[in-house]
């Protein structure tokens, strides 16, 4: 489709202007992990509380991506990346000020629809201005450098200022991020659309956004309240029930976001369940990491942010042959071939003690998690597009995005209420005093953070909480298994294109 603003050539501000959008989205995913621990300790907060903080903001960018897309389309993509920036700053600027968990929550979810509008406008300008593929690959190149870049500066930045000051600074960088996007957006983005037989989907929308919503608070609360709780079965029901509405609205739409019979394909199905698998043991992994570093050792937020800048700086370095190896190796080898070294990773991540504060111990699992995080995403969309007919990789490649960004949502979710789950039954009938009190209050990870609970109860909870992290990052660990067996098994290139002659379809290392 021919956008009705189309431009020659991409001029070099609409490039920065798009580069800096995505990374300030994408350095706000980043910022919380290394201040966990001061979260924690500032707001007494329980580990399903600290694990809202991640999914809140991810939640909303999973859920409006799509549509978000589509407005950009109707709309002009430069009014949602300028909106976007100023709603960034917006919802980091409630994080900066936040005086309690909530409203980190608050901020963090308003931060999250700004990422939304910002994440596919950015990247739709870029496309619609590079029409040749040579000038495409370069500019898609770029644009995700700038997302390796701001994944390894986010932790870096928060850790400095979660350690020399209060940790609420750490999200100071992200308000002046977002203003500058807003303005640089305005002055320099050459705007364009493609208006033509796109719509909203609303049905579809409102029942997605109600499904992964409900079927999130669920499982991050179950931990906490109880599994047969009626407010958890009854979000639980909701979410299926939702679901349940959103596969009829697709079914009935003239214009759905999903074209449900995708699933039909068996690599497309595949590629769903490990963009979701995949995502979520990598997450979840990242989440037992910061819990483990900050909240339960105490490490200093410059600290517990180190595995996350040498995780994120290993894109940076294997940029000058991502490219070639996304041309060379078949999709489905590459898939796997980086679902293995993280899933070494992580298992090799379970087995060190907690009392291991040496940050020497995690640079072998955290480069085995880097190298295979790196190849997943870079290969996972192009799994999925190389699957389907080409006149439907653009749904496929936004449907597998959306999954995807679930399942980094789901992560800190179901990990937390693992290791969280696992740590309680261990604990549970040890603790005595002010101890059995502060965790029965808010749980062994509250013991370890109130010294009123005393050092013998101290020592206990984090000798459960050793074992449930442990448990938590050897299910992430089965996961990136399970995802490789998956892709092995169903991903396979496209019978209906490869009859028909028609290419591969080329994915940016994003």
């Amino acid at each position: 489709m021919t956008d009705s603003i189309s431009l020659k050539r991409l001029d070099r501000g609409t490039l920065i202007a798009c580069c800096l959008a995505v990374a300030a989205a994408q350095l706000c995913i980043t910022v919380p992990a290394p201040i966990n621990g001061e979260i924690t300790s500032a707001f007494s907060a329980s580990a399903s509380q600290v694990a809202w903080v991640t999914s809140a903001f991810i939640l909303p960018t999973a859920i409006l991506e799509l549509n978000f897309g589509v407005l950009g389309d109707i709309f002009g993509r430069k009014r949602l990346l300028v909106l976007g920036g100023f709603i960034l700053a917006l919802g980091e600027l409630i994080n900066a000020t936040a005086q309690s968990i909530t409203m980190l929550w608050i901020g963090q979810g308003v931060a999250g629809v700004g990422a939304a509008a910002l994440f596919p406008s950015s990247l739709a300008v870029i496309a619609a201005a590079t029409p040749d593929k040579r000038d495409r690959a370069k500019a898609v190149s770029t644009w995700a450098l700038s997302i390796s870049l701001a994944s390894a500066l986010g932790p870096l930045s928060s850790g400095i200022l979660g350690t020399v000051t209060d940790f609420r600074w750490a999200f100071v960088p992200p308000v002046v991020l977002g203003v500058l996007v807003g303005v640089v957006c305005w002055k320099w983005v050459t705007d364009s659309r493609a208006p033509k037989g796109r719509s909203l989907d609303w049905p579809g929308q409102i029942t997605i956004a109600v499904a992964l919503t409900a079927l999130l608070w669920g499982v991050i609360e179950g931990s906490d309240k109880g599994w047969g709780d009626p407010a958890i079965v009854g979000t639980l029901v909701l979410a299926a029930v939702a679901l349940a509405g959103f596969v009829y609205a697709e079914l009935r739409s003239e214009s759905p976001m999903m074209n449900l019979s995708l699933l039909k394909i068996p690599s497309f199905a595949a590629a769903a369940v490990v963009a979701l698998v995949g995502m979520l043991g990598f997450i979840g992994t990242a989440y037992c990491v910061s819990i483990r570093l900050g909240a339960v050792m105490h490490l200093s937020a410059l600290d517990a942010s180190m595995p996350f800048v040498i995780l994120q700086l290993i894109p940076l370095l294997l940029a000058p042959v991502l490219g070639r190896m996304l041309t060379q190796v078949d999709a489905r080898r590459l898939l796997a071939g980086g679902l293995l070294p993280m899933a070494a990773g992580q298992f090799w991540l379970a087995a060190i003690p907690i009392t291991t504060t040496s940050l020497g111990a995690f640079i072998g699992p955290v480069l085995l998690l880097g190298v295979g995080f790196i190849c997943v995403v870079s290969s996972l969309t192009q799994a999925a597009v190389n699957a389907v007919p080409i006149e439907l990789t653009g749904m496929a490649s936004g449907a597998t995005s959306l999954v995807r960004e679930f399942g980094q949502a789901l992560g800190p979710a179901v990990i937390s209420a693992v290791a969280m789950s696992t740590a309680s039954a261990q604990l549970a009938g040890k603790l005595t005093g002010p101890g059995a009190a502060i965790n029965e209050a808010g749980g062994p990870l509250a013991v370890v953070n109130v010294p009123d609970a005393g050092a013998e109860a101290q020592a206990l909870a984090q000798d459960a909480l050793a074992s449930g992290l442990s448990l938590g990052m050897t299910v992430c660990g089965i996961a990136s298994l399970a995802g490789a067996a998956v892709t092995l098994v169903l991903v396979r290139r496209s019978v209906a294109r490869e009859a028909t002659g028609e290419p591969a379809v080329e994915a940016s290392a994003v």
